[in-house]
């Protein structure tokens, strides 16, 4: 979900589920290129599940049975080459830490930041060859699994209608960093802020968003973009949260019997909010927490302080996965029905985190577009991952 938040966003935090988060900033970020999965999956397992914790190296045989499953067109992109750009974001991230510090401890597998730096210039030098011969990541990687498997969901870059002005058709505000506002200090609820107004008249607004739903749901990607009645557009990303416990809506809903615990996604929230009206406001008060955004130029920014690349880029807990290493991904993405169908086999890159994302949870940020959301929606699964380390 995209750096600190409640959910996976851009700073320091994630919110998500989210869910957070690249387009005008890169050639290789959210450019709009169209994503083609694997054939259907039948309901042949895709990996064995490893309960174990702790890293488990794989024969370099082992690797190439995985490797020929590896297409860069999953991840929309057109190339191998075209990794070129997030594998450098996370080399410069990698390379800005002291090179003995211990990045990643494991069972079976110890890592320090200079190794995962080593690994990211290898990478970046193989990159033009790979599509002509991918069997060079067997050769020149060692890959371990990492244990136990992940739980996956996924994120995306919202877009919202706003105004810089309130109405009765933008009557939902979008606040600012408050300057009282302190480090680890409690602040007001999202109750105090929503139905008590606490901070109205502050001149905190940055803007004004016309779906209440829309919002609370941006506060949970920790990023987005604002669709300006003039037609401007402008992204806003994570400042800071007030500093109350995140608590998912969907468990909230499966606790109470309003979800079944099998149904609780991001599509099936949103469906029961918009069913049931009258019982929004006490449903989005149930989370205290509360985040507030800065308007950027570019977005979305990822917890490194980089822009994030879709089908790529993905929140973790940095003491399992750090930031600056390369994960391959073995995990089946939602079909147009929202059923796990269709495998997705890439090379992931952890670039974010946030509140939500602890432990072996791993959220992947699905770009912006409309397909974007609907796989972030639906993304619940387990999913295989493997560390690449040059040999």
């Amino acid at each position: 979900m995209i750096a600190s938040h409640t959910a996976p966003s851009c700073s320091t935090f994630r919110l998500c589920a989210l869910a957070f988060l690249c387009l005008l900033l890169s050639a290789c970020s959210l450019k709009k290129t169209e994503t083609v999965f694997a054939d259907d999956h039948k309901g042949a397992a895709l990996f064995t599940p490893l309960a174990q914790r702790g890293a488990v190296r794989l024969s370099q045989q082992e690797a190439r049975g995985l490797i020929v499953k590896m297409n860069p067109r999953y991840q929309g992109l057109s190339s191998f080459r075209e990794l070129a750009y997030p594998v450098s974001q996370s080399l410069a991230y990698a390379a800005s830490r002291p090179a003995s510090a211990s990045a990643l401890e494991q069972p079976g597998l110890r890592l320090n930041y200079g190794q995962l730096a080593a690994s990211l210039r290898h990478m970046q030098a193989l990159l033009p060859k790979l599509d002509n011969n991918p069997a060079l990541l067997a050769e020149e990687f060692t890959w371990y699994r990492i244990g136990p498997d992940f739980g996956f969901t996924g994120y995306f870059e919202p877009s919202l209608r706003a105004s810089r002005k309130k109405s009765s058709a933008y009557p939902y505000p979008l606040y600012g960093l408050p300057p009282d506002l302190r480090k680890g200090v409690p602040y007001h609820t999202r109750k105090d802020i929503d139905r008590k107004g606490a901070l109205s008249g502050k001149g905190l607004e940055i803007a004004w968003v016309s779906s209440e739903m829309d919002a609370f749901f941006l506060h949970i990607q920790g990023s987005g973009r604002l669709l300006f009645e003039d037609g401007t557009r402008s992204h806003v990303l994570y400042a800071g949260k007030n500093n109350h416990a995140y608590v998912p809506l969907g468990r909230v809903l499966r606790d109470r019997g309003l979800l079944a615990p099998d149904k609780v996604n991001m599509r099936s929230i949103r469906e029961f909010l918009l069913q049931n009206p009258g019982m929004r406001a006490e449903l989005y008060d149930s989370n205290p927490s509360y985040v507030f955004f800065r308007e950027a130029a570019q977005g979305p920014i990822g917890a490194m302080g980089r822009p994030l690349t879709p089908y790529v880029s993905t929140a973790t807990d940095r003491t399992v996965l750090p930031h600056g290493s390369m994960a391959f991904a073995i995990v089946p993405l939602p079909d147009a029905e929202g059923r796990p169908t269709r495998p997705f086999y890439g090379l992931t890159l952890p670039q974010d985190t946030g509140g939500a994302i602890k432990g072996g949870r791993i959220d992947l940020f699905c770009g912006a577009e409309r397909e974007a959301g609907h796989i972030a929606g639906y993304l619940n699964a387990r999913g295989a991952v493997y560390i690449l380390v040059k040999q």
